[in-house]
């Protein structure tokens, strides 16, 4: 196991999407944040009803380090209620993209 995350977060707006993608990436919160291009349909409940929505979905790699300042971050930008956050571990991966992720999410020493 190792302490990398791909973390999903699903938006209304592909212009919401992209300027939390932006802003997780500019504040070295994320290393890669990949904005699904084509609308996802989720079936939810809500407030006791069953509802559908189109949705864009983020795959955000980061560290486990990060997550806590990552999820805030989401959180503040969001416009739902509730924002689907949810972090995966990274089991196994390439030493070299694994590494790239712990030098992007990286705070700047200074």
């Amino acid at each position: 196991m190792t302490d990398k995350i791909v973390v999903l977060v699903t938006c209304g707006s592909r212009t919401e999407a992209r300027r939390i993608a932006k802003a997780l990436v500019e504040a070295r919160l994320a290393a890669c944040v990949n904005v699904a291009q084509a609308p996802v349909e989720s079936i939810y409940r809500w407030k006791g009803k069953v509802e559908r929505a189109r949705e864009f979905l983020l795959m955000i790699k980061s560290s486990r380090r990060r997550f806590g300042a990552l999820e805030a971050e989401v959180r503040r930008l969001h416009s739902y209620d509730v924002p689907e956050i949810i972090a995966l571990p990274v089991e196994q991966g390439s030493r070299a993209y694994l590494a790239w992720i712990g030098d992007s999410v990286r705070k700047p020493k200074g």
